[in-house]
């Protein structure tokens, strides 16, 4: 399976900043130990270009990013300093949803090891997030005219926000979000498709609402490409997710959403977004299992394609 990654371009954080940036290089370093790709198949995406970003994006947005002319309380709504390593950072992250959504469309699955940025809006960044992924992503490949209809699967504990405020209105984009109700942001954008549940849900509430939406959605148009957007941040020790999952249940939406498109045909591009863990090897556990998920799916595919 392709993997994309790009640990290497980590931007510089103060000392006991809440972002756990080191999630990235620990997770890859785990993917290429246990052999979830060839080292072929594990690939540093191409930064995003302008043009592709300002398909989501304002122009004046991206010029005070690109240019570190963003004021203090935009960057304090990002949440990172500014640096160069921001922006090199944030352009791969999207460039890793789009290698990824391409790599899927040819095989049936692949995965961004970053990505999942879906508080990003057309105007500014915020929470950790300064391009929107999701919505780059299926609007080149619409350009390119390798996609009519994409499905973006948000099961990260915040609502995506951006991607509901920039994907609105466009019929090419359907937009899930299964999300804490009271957790951050505290003023929800409209999805095509929202549910929100209360503080604490655990492993059954959680997969019992999932459930019921999922299908409502795979089923609601021939879709040709799902991005996934896996958040590790429902889990019950996660510092800013609110919610009580398990490990054990975290790896329930994998497999609905996994099986669910493989069943409908519908190639899968897999993103990470958010994790916040009080161990950090909890976050990078929960995210390797949404990949090792993914890549024995698409071996046992290509197994019986050969048979």
């Amino acid at each position: 399976m392709k993997v994309f990654y790009s640990d290497q371009f980590v931007l510089p954080l103060p000392e006991g900043h809440r972002f756990p940036m080191k999630k990235y290089s620990m997770l890859r370093e785990r993917v290429e130990r246990d052999g979830i790709c060839g080292p072929e198949e594990l690939r540093v995406p191409r930064p995003v270009t302008d043009e592709e970003i300002l398909r989501a994006h304002e122009g004046a947005y991206l010029n005070k990013v690109v240019t570190g002319t963003l004021t203090d309380k935009e960057m304090r709504r990002i949440g990172f300093p500014w640096s160069e390593w921001m922006v090199e950072r944030s352009r791969r992250a999207s460039g890793g949803t789009l290698g990824a959504c391409r790599a899927a469309l040819e095989e049936g699955l692949a995965a961004n090891l970053a990505g999942g940025t879906h508080h990003a809006f057309a105007d500014r960044g915020e929470g950790f997030c300064v391009f929107n992924d999701s919505a780059i992503a299926p609007r080149a490949l619409r350009v390119e005219g390798l996609v009519d209809k994409v499905v973006v699967i948000d099961t990260d504990v915040h609502q995506g926000n951006g991607t509901a405020s920039i994907l609105r209105g466009d019929p090419s984009v359907f937009t899930f979000s299964i999300h804490g109700a009271k957790n951050y942001p505290f003023h929800k954008e409209e999805s095509d498709l929202d549910v929100p549940l209360p503080d604490g849900a655990d492993d059954e509430a959680f997969l019992a609402a999932l459930s019921g939406a999922l299908d409502l959605v795979l089923d609601s148009a021939r879709w040709e490409l799902a991005i996934f957007l896996a958040g590790a941040d429902p889990f019950e020790n996660d510092k800013l997710g609110r919610l009580r999952l398990t490990k054990d249940g975290l790896a329930e939406p994998d497999r609905m959403v996994l099986e669910g498109c493989r069943e409908r045909g519908i190639p899968v591009a897999v993103t990470m977004a958010g994790g916040y863990a009080k161990r950090v090897e909890d976050t990078v556990d929960i995210h390797f299992q949404t990949i090792e998920r993914a890549a024995s799916m698409l071996a046992s595919e290509e197994g019986a394609a050969r048979r």
